[in-house]
């Protein structure tokens, strides 16, 4: 992906029409596939400046792609009128230093640490035991099971990296699964068994954490299915996912 800056200088007066201009635009990107994400912003600061930031899929796409596409003509009519309020126009390439900042907790941390995820997989693999369905999957389970997977769901939501320090990462984790040929319906009372190891350890309720939790068990079971089957063609080496609150962060109101 590539990000795309725009900076203008736009003064008071014509604030209204240059923001107007902007939302048409947007109408325009949101069915440009080229287009990841876009925000306009406004400097408190001095007024007059504005920045308009745009994540294009490459600059090939948005250079070649978008602009020599059909919608381009539209999304030139809307912003057109305000090139020459232009400062600076750049592409710039990500890097890998980047992260959420402190405002808004882990999933982690909100969960309430690596104590609650103990708490939630010694009574997870309890019930795991005794269930026929995904029982025989565990038979020969080591007794520090419970805690290594509580280390993995740590570092996923976002908590210290201890499974890829103490247990080996996401390669382990992968061993455990390949060649078990995992069912769907194995799958799904995986998730039945934790879901309600998590009502009744505790682990928060609130739809904003649930919603996040519960996509994390979708996506992660899901990719140990495929994996698991006899002859996949997996994915060896790779960092422990890190997990965060998708679309809907967590409600402090």
């Amino acid at each position: 992906m590539i990000v795309e800056y725009i900076r203008y200088r736009v003064d008071e007066e014509s604030w209204p029409a240059f923001e107007a201009a902007w939302a048409r635009a947007a109408a325009v990107l949101a069915r440009a596939v080229q287009c990841v994400d876009h925000e306009l912003s406004r400097s408190v600061d001095e007024p007059a400046c504005a920045v308009v930031r745009l994540t294009w899929t490459s600059a090939e796409d948005h250079l070649q792609g978008f602009r020599g596409g059909p919608l381009f003509p539209e999304f030139l009519a809307a912003v057109g009128p305000w090139i020459d309020d232009i400062e600076e126009m750049r592409h710039y390439a990500r890097t890998p230093v980047h992260g959420a900042g402190g405002s808004v907790p882990s999933l982690y941390d909100w969960a309430g640490g690596l104590t609650a995820l103990e708490r939630l997989t010694r009574t997870f693999y309890d019930h795991v035991r005794r269930d026929p369905l995904v029982g025989p999957l565990f038979a020969h389970m080591d007794g520090d099971h419970p805690r290594h997977v509580a280390l993995w769901l740590g570092e996923v939501l976002g908590g210290p990296d201890r499974y890829t320090r103490e247990r080996g990462g996401y390669p382990a984790m992968l061993g455990h699964h390949l060649g078990k040929d995992i069912t769907e319906a194995q799958r799904r009372r995986w998730v039945e068994l934790l879901l309600d190891a998590a009502d009744e350890t505790g682990l928060p309720a609130d739809p904003e954490f649930r919603a996040a939790f519960v996509g994390y068990l979708e996506w992660g079971t899901r990719l140990a299915v495929a994996n698991s089957r006899p002859g996949a063609d997996v994915v060896r080496s790779a960092p422990v996912p890190r997990w965060g609150w998708g679309v809907a962060p967590p409600w402090v109101g």
